[in-house]
């Protein structure tokens, strides 16, 4: 990502978790907004935290003065375990948040998802949203149609960017939208747009920053 890219081996329930720290780009003398956790698409399908969309996702992070911690769920690279279809998943992504976001330190928290990577962060922002820390989510591709997606915290509506591409013959537009009806949670869809957002990934990063700087 950049200089500023730290390597970093975490513990999570199932033993190591495999993760990298990108440092905000900050002013001389600013602070970071806080800590953003990104979560990466279904491991069994070749996902991991390099993914190039798990990719603009931190690096609009990181641009808009968050610090982006990007990890490798159970089984995936240097991160011990096996799949566990989202349960475990989602044990990992909270461990994550506990070690690089500790409660006693008091920073704000992003969550960032893509794809089996928005599933599971939709479960860890119901988990989180009552503590207050969380600021933004941004959730990308969700993938509705495989998985049990948690709502968004109506509180959260104003926070959470949902976005999804027009064409995506991964998880059919109709599903996200499925999900979000009850919710009247708004979808950004991008016209044409695949599931890995091949050519769009600038647009991608682009409505992420505009989320990122609003004032919700």
């Amino acid at each position: 990502m950049n200089a500023q890219t730290e390597r970093l081996t975490l513990t999570g329930p199932a033993g190591a978790i495999e993760a990298v720290r990108d440092s905000a780009a900050l002013a001389e003398g600013a602070s970071p907004r806080g800590v953003a956790i990104i979560a990466h698409p279904h491991p069994l399908f070749g996902g991991t935290m390099d993914n190039k969309v798990v990719q603009t996702l931190a690096r609009a992070l990181v641009q808009c003065g968050w610090t982006a911690v990007r990890f490798n769920f159970r089984g995936v690279g240097g991160t011990a375990g096996v799949h566990d279809d989202g349960r475990g998943e989602l044990q990992d992504l909270l461990a994550v948040v506990e070690q690089v976001a500790p409660v006693a330190e008091g920073q704000r928290i992003a969550l960032a998802g893509f794809s089996f990577g928005a599933f599971v962060t939709s479960h860890a922002l119901a988990a989180l949203w009552p503590t207050g820390r969380v600021d933004k989510t941004v959730l990308v591709g969700t993938a509705a149609s495989r998985f049990t997606v948690a709502p968004v915290p109506p509180d959260a509506h104003l926070s959470t960017l949902v976005v999804h591409g027009e064409a995506d013959d991964t998880v059919p537009l109709a599903s996200v939208m499925d999900w979000a009806r009850p919710q009247i949670l708004p979808v950004t869809v991008i016209p044409a747009g695949g599931h890995f957002f091949h050519g769009q990934l600038p647009l991608l990063k682009n409505l992420v920053v505009r989320h990122l700087q609003s004032g919700a």
